[in-house]
């Protein structure tokens, strides 16, 4: 079963227990204005400060974030966090992104 989530409290709450942070990269757009992509990070390398683990840190332009930079980003794209519930206990992270407006007419 999927469950909606909005606040930041409550995307906190689901995904730091999964040992996720949050990620963006900034893409410039023609108007010269940037989008910003978002993403959570569950990988353990994306954490690595010093980025001495050479091939393995990811090769995308997501660079980690605070919180509070991710989630004005989120509001700003009118956007809703979809999660599947945890089967028998897992602490499995299944998660999409979606528009506030495609979730409303679900």
């Amino acid at each position: 079963m999927a469950s909606t989530l909005t606040t930041l409290e409550d995307i906190r709450t689901w995904t730091q227990p999964r040992g996720g942070n949050p990620i963006m990269a900034d893409m410039p757009e023609p108007n010269g204005t940037d989008q910003h992509l978002l993403g959570l990070t569950f990988d353990q390398h994306m954490l690595n400060a010093d980025a001495n683990e050479g091939p393995d840190r990811p090769g995308s332009h997501f660079e980690l974030v605070d919180w509070e930079s991710w989630y004005a980003a989120f509001q700003a794209q009118d956007l809703v966090l979809v999660v599947d519930d945890d089967l028998e206990g897992d602490t499995y992270a299944d998660y999409r992104f979606m528009s506030r407006s495609e979730a409303e007419k679900g």
